[in-house]
Formats: structure tokens, sequence, C-alpha cells
């Protein structure tokens, strides 16, 4: 029998977020807006991997430096989904514009809460 996992809040969201991320990237690739959407795919898809990637990190400092790249992921994925809003010939962002904000919060909490360890 497998041993069930513990469940880690920011892995499931991450997850989430990227699948949300793959389904408004192909909406944009149906209607020709290739540039973009592989922009938008590689980033928003980048921030799950880079978190994911932590959770086997070498050390603290390997820990942080996997989730401060995440949060530079989480950066330019808000850049391209702001241009996404304010391209009138784009689909709206807004769904994925809310996640990505708690996405935020949440990869900026858990930096600060590792660098207070001691």
């Amino acid at each position: 029998m497998e041993k069930q996992q513990p469940q880690n809040l920011i892995l499931d969201l991450t997850l989430d977020f990227s699948v949300a991320v793959i389904e408004y990237a192909e909406q944009l690739e149906t209607q020709r807006k290739f540039v973009v959407a592989n922009q938008l795919l590689k980033s928003g898809t980048s921030i799950g991997a880079n978190v994911r990637e932590a959770q086997n990190a070498e050390s603290r400092a390997d820990f942080i430096h996997k989730f401060k790249v995440a949060a530079k992921e989480v950066d330019e994925t808000e850049y391209w989904l702001l241009l996404c809003q304010r391209a009138l010939t784009y689909p709206n962002p807004e769904h994925l514009q809310k996640d990505l904000q708690s996405l935020k919060k949440i990869i900026s909490k858990i930096i600060i809460s590792a660098k207070a360890k001691n």
C-alpha cells in the first residue's frame, strides 16, 4: 500500500494555477496569439515547477533561492497577464490575475518565514 503524502497547499495551488494557465494559453493560441501564449505558458507553469523543486532543497538557503525564483516567475507572469488585460483583442485574464495575487502573497510569506528561522 502506497503511503499517502500530507497535503501541501502551495503545491496544490501552483499546480491548479499551472493548469489554468495552460487552458488560457490554449485559448490565446486559438486566436493565433502565439508569442504571448508561449511566454505566459513558460512563466506561469514555472512558478509551480520551482515550488516543487524547493521541496527537495539541499539546504534552507537553497529552499529560499528556489522560492525567490518562483517569485520572479510570478512577477513575469503578472506582466504578461497585465499585457493581456490591456490588449483589447485578448480574452480577459482576470481570474488568473486574482489567483496569481494569492500565490504572490503565499510565496512571499514562505520566503519571509524561511529567512526568519535560525
